[in-house]
């Protein structure tokens, strides 16, 4: 099985930054695809910011403020917000599209979730 862990959130002022990470273990043979997500209370989960290789995606409005990166040997996605903002504020969720070595098949996980607070 595998587990994702989030961690990094908290409460910050209107400007502030965070640093969110995210670390899968377990029996894990591949990581191929990694992304954040978030939801807010009473709204759909929308995508923040995919990286795939070196390739990375993000949503319109977290463009020049989130920056998405990983780090291979450790199975670790992070996320660098900076210039944040009261609409910010949601629990960010970690996903992984992983290589199981339980059944040698992709599946898609995600993580408990971390709580971002953004105050005016």
């Amino acid at each position: 099985q595998v587990q994702l862990v989030e961690s990094g959130g908290g409460l910050v002022q209107a400007g502030g930054s965070l640093r969110l990470s995210c670390a899968a273990s377990g029996s894990i043979i591949r990581v191929d695809n990694m992304a954040w997500y978030r939801q807010a209370p009473g709204k759909q989960r929308e995508l923040v910011a995919a990286i795939t290789g070196g390739s990375t995606t993000y949503a319109d409005s977290m463009k020049g403020r989130f920056t998405i990166s990983r780090d291979n040997s450790e199975n670790t996605v992070y996320l660098q917000a900076n210039s944040l903002k009261p609409d910010d504020t949601a629990a960010y969720y970690c996903n992984m599209n992983i290589l199981d070595a339980l059944d040698y098949r992709r599946h898609d996980y995600w993580g408990r979730g971390t709580q971002v607070t953004v105050s005016s």
